[in-house]
C-alpha cells in the first residue's frame, strides 16, 4: 500500500469517526504496522488535515470539510441542486438523498430532512452507496444489463453484515428486484439496507436523456413509507428527477462519471 493511498484510507476512516480514534484502533481499523500508522498521521498532521487531541486521539480537522464544501459550492449543489432536495424533502415530509455516478459505484454529495415529522430516519455517513441493498444502488443498477451488474455487484460484494432482512442474498435475487425497477421505473426497498426503514430511488439522466449521471431517493420508516406510498409520491420523485437531470447539463458534479 503506497503511503498516498494509506493517507486517504486514514482520511475516509476517520470522517466516520468524528470523536477520533487512539492510534492503534486506526492502526487496526486499516490493517497497517503502528509505525506506518504513525508515519502517516503525522503528514497528515503537518499538512493540516487532522490533528491530535490532548488524549491523544486522532481527529479530522475542518480543512477537509472546507475543501468539500468549496467544490459543492462551484458545482452547483447550493443554487441549482439543494432547492430541488429541498422541495421534495417538504412535499414528502421524508429524508430525500442524491448520489451521483462515478465510473462503477454511486457517492451520496447531498440531502435534505424535512421538519414536518417527529419520527426521523438518520442515515449512516458512509460516503459510497451499497449498490444490492439501497433504493439508489438498484436504480443505478437497473440502468445496466445484467453482465454489468453481476460484474459491479462482485466487484464491491454482495453480502454485508448487519442488513435488513429483505436485502438480495444472492445475485439471482438481486436480478429479479432489478427488473422489477425496470418495469416499474423506481426502485422500490422495504427493510433491506436496514431494519424499520423503507426507500425508493430514481436515475437521473442529463435532459432525461443518456446514461444515468446520479440518482435521488426518498427514504423513511417503513411504517410512513409503505407500498402504497411510494407509488403516491412516485410521481413528485419522478419530477424532481426531471429537474436534476435539467440542472445536471450546467453543473460539473455531474460529470464524474
Amino acid at each position: 500500500m503506497s503511503s498516498r493511498i494509506r493517507a486517504l484510507g486514514m482520511l475516509e476512516t476517520l470522517a466516520q469517526y468524528p470523536d477520533g480514534l487512539a492510534l492503534r484502533e486506526l492502526a487496526g481499523l486499516l490493517m497497517i504496522p503502528h509505525a506506518a500508522a504513525e508515519r502517516t498521521v503525522q503528514g497528515l498532521v503537518e499538512s493540516g488535515f487532522v490533528f491530535r487531541t490532548p488524549d491523544g486521539q486522532v481527529r479530522l480537522s475542518v480543512k477537509l470539510a472546507a475543501l468539500g464544501l468549496a467544490y459543492l459550492g462551484t458545482s452547483g449543489i447550493t443554487d441549482l441542486v439543494q432547492p430541488i432536495l429541498d422541495d421534495l424533502a417538504k412535499r414528502t415530509g421524508e429524508l430525500v438523498r442524491l448520489a451521483v455516478v462515478e465510473s462503477d459505484h454511486l457517492t451520496w454529495v447531498a440531502k435534505s430532512q424535512s421538519a414536518q415529522s417527529g419520527l426521523f430516519y438518520v442515515p449512516h455517513t458512509e460516503t459510497e452507496v451499497y449498490l444490492s441493498a439501497t433504493a439508489n444502488g438498484q436504480a443505478w443498477l437497473a440502468s445496466l444489463g445484467d453482465e454489468q451488474v453481476r460484474a459491479v455487484v462482485k466487484k464491491q460484494g454482495l453480502h454485508r453484515p448487519g442488513l435488513g432482512p429483505n436485502a438480495p442474498t444472492t445475485i439471482e435475487q438481486l436480478l429479479d428486484q432489478i427488473e422489477q425497477t425496470r418495469k416499474l421505473g423506481y426502485a422500490c426497498v422495504t427493510e433491506a439496507y436496514e431494519i424499520g426503514t423503507s426507500a425508493m430511488a430514481t436515475a437521473i439522466r442529463k435532459r432525461g436523456v443518456g446514461p444515468p449521471v446520479g440518482t435521488i431517493s426518498i427514504a423513511g420508516p417503513t411504517i410512513r413509507m409503505s407500498r402504497e406510498r411510494m407509488s403516491e409520491i412516485a410521481p413528485w420523485l419522478q419530477a424532481s428527477a426531471n429537474e436534476l437531470g435539467a440542472a445536471a447539463a450546467s453543473s460539473p458534479l455531474f460529470s464524474l462519471n
